[in-house]
């Protein structure tokens, strides 16, 4: 298994001779990207907020790959053709599973005049050998997930969880690696050394990865 970390939360997972992209948004998009995120297999969307969802990138693609995500994401953009999944679902594209979960995205007053997210939602990809769960924007909550690694959120601004927790949430996942993603906002920067004092602190192992860079799963 490959993964590739792109801007803000944008994850593509190649396992099994498919190619699975989640949260292709507009932060710090490049339109080299598009060359690679327009061959994959399946995209999937966690939620309706446009760091998360590039609509015009996603109306550009062809009708072949298919677009996964909630119903709040297919009401708020119905230009786009949305495969609607919630909690629980199940997701197969060819020899891997992407599992649908719960995840809880943060509220803050700007959010009121519609930015507010309702329906959120988490994927765990699973190719048989390796469980990755994509958190989303979510706060710390109870649950049951197991993966082996976890890709997560780490600004610790209210909407999503911070380091501490985090390390927590792997802990209780049984995730043997962190990857930290939703790093690409100005508006709320992440002290790395911070967040990797508190990840050795807490004896949780992690991968820092730049925009474009990867990492192979054995």
């Amino acid at each position: 298994m490959k993964i590739t970390k792109y801007p803000e939360s944008c994850l593509l997972i190649e396992t099994k001779g498919k190619k699975i992209l989640i949260d292709p948004g507009v932060l710090k998009y490049k339109e080299e990207y598009f060359d690679i995120w327009s061959k994959v297999d399946a995209i999937c969307v966690t939620h309706k907020h446009s760091d998360h969802c590039n609509v015009e990138l996603l109306e550009k693609l062809g009708e072949n790959i298919k677009i996964y995500s909630s119903s709040e994401v297919k009401n708020t953009y119905p230009q786009l053709n949305v495969n609607i999944v919630k909690e629980n679902d199940v997701i197969t594209v060819g020899d891997v599973k992407i599992e649908v979960v719960h995840a809880e995205h943060g509220y803050l007053p700007p959010m009121k005049n519609g930015g507010k997210v309702i329906e959120n939602i988490g994927y765990i990809v699973d190719d048989g050998e390796t469980r990755v769960y994509a958190t989303s924007d979510t706060i710390c909550f109870q649950n049951e997930y197991k993966c082996d690694i976890l890709c997560a959120p780490v600004s610790d601004n209210g909407v999503v969880m911070g380091p501490f927790e985090v390390a927590l949430f792997a802990k209780e996942a049984g995730a043997k690696l962190i990857i930290p993603v939703h790093n690409d906002s100005p508006n709320y920067p992440v002290d790395f050394e911070y967040v990797k004092s508190v990840f050795e602190k807490n004896e949780v192992d992690y991968e820092i990865l730049e925009n474009g860079e990867s990492i192979e799963i054995e």
